[in-house]
């Protein structure tokens, strides 16, 4: 089977879940016999030079990218506001990446094109005129869900307004697209019981997300040393940005009166100047580290505060895989099948994080 992968940023390093996602994925495709091109778009923010990939990084036969400005524009922003068109969607949309497919296409005879995400969707038309290759939607979320609860969470009645102003839309473009897909790969039962509930009709199955476990060794000595805690995440995703924020706010102060000794330690990929600043004892601002694991292990806790978002949470697997206490949110959890107080903590109130970190 030859597959033709389409993502919206370039999969490695493997410091986010949808980066885990695809290239494991891939991986396992590759493994069962497949033939994969990746076509990816290699954003500013997550620009990644090819001639670093790793050697072990081969299963696929060849790999695209196409240089796009996809950056938020406060004019486009605004211009956007009179259309009808999803701003999320129309961030990816770039004629030099949609030709790149068109002449893939032409060259090569694919069976399968996969779609990364519901941001490649405006390419559908092109892979419909120049291949008769099945069209796969893998939903790493359900993207509306994520900015609907965002917007619940928002206090700020304009950014609010925005917000719901920009959710009606994308909202409408993913409801409209579900007709467009021959099969729709999700990452989660409940996903996938969401986009039946919306209307999704067509073949279905789930892939969670998955890990080797020979790449996660769990280091036990963090446990023989004072406790401290971990929060690791890529922090241009306003999910992650949301939850950090409600966890300094509402929860260490009391964690650190209670805990004096306990200490916090952020890392996180485009760590913004607002948490680069911020001056909290016992917390420490890393920015993005060189490694994920490394950076888990050397901490006894791991706290994933969600309060909006969808889809699975990638670093809760990876915490869990590297033998760590993780405290998360009921959001947090979903898609994932652990147990409160077997496999993981689960925390949704100040007080409720105060006697995880107690128990």
């Amino acid at each position: 089977m030859k597959i033709l992968q389409l993502c919206k940023k370039f999969p490695y390093p493997l410091k986010d879940g949808e980066a885990i996602a695809v290239s494991h994925l891939s991986k396992a495709l590759h493994q069962l016999g497949a033939e994969l091109d990746l076509l990816a778009m290699n954003t500013k923010k997550h620009f990644f030079e090819i001639d670093q990939l790793p050697a072990e990084y081969n299963h696929y036969r060849q790999i695209y990218t196409q240089t796009i400005d996809n950056e938020i524009k406060w004019w486009d922003a605004l211009v956007n506001l009179f259309s009808d068109e999803s701003y999320h969607i129309a961030r990816f949309v770039s004629d030099a990446f949609g030709q790149k497919l068109r002449q893939l296409l032409q060259q090569n005879d694919y069976d399968v094109v996969q779609l990364e995400t519901l941001y490649l969707a405006p390419y559908i038309p092109i892979i419909r005129r120049h291949s008769k290759a099945t069209v796969v939607m893998r939903a790493h979320n359900v993207e509306h869900e994520i900015w609907e609860r965002v917007a619940q969470n928002t206090s700020f009645l304009p950014k609010r307004w925005y917000l719901h102003h920009l959710l009606k839309k994308l909202r409408r473009y993913e409801i409209e697209q579900l007709q467009g897909y021959d099969l729709l790969v999700a990452i989660t039962e409940r996903d996938l019981e969401t986009f039946r509930r919306l209307g999704y009709r067509g073949r279905a199955l789930v892939t969670p997300i998955g890990v080797d476990r020979g790449d996660y060794l769990a280091d036990m000595s963090s446990y023989r040393r004072e406790v401290s805690i971990s929060f690791i995440g890529s922090l241009d995703w306003m999910p992650n940005q949301e939850g950090l924020s409600w966890f300094l706010d509402q929860v260490w102060q009391p964690l650190q009166e209670r805990f004096p000794k306990l200490s916090l330690h952020i890392a996180g990929r485009n760590t913004p100047d607002s948490i680069r600043r911020l001056k909290c004892r016992n917390v420490k601002i890393y920015g993005e580290v060189p490694d994920a694991g490394d950076f888990i292990n050397q901490h006894s806790i791991m706290v994933v505060p969600l309060l909006s978002g969808s889809g699975m949470r990638a670093k809760i697997i990876e915490g869990m895989a590297l033998g760590k206490v993780v405290i998360t949110t009921s959001l947090g959890l979903e898609g994932i099948d652990a147990v409160h107080r077997r496999e993981v903590l689960v925390a949704d109130s100040v007080e409720e994080f105060l006697d995880c970190i107690r128990y």
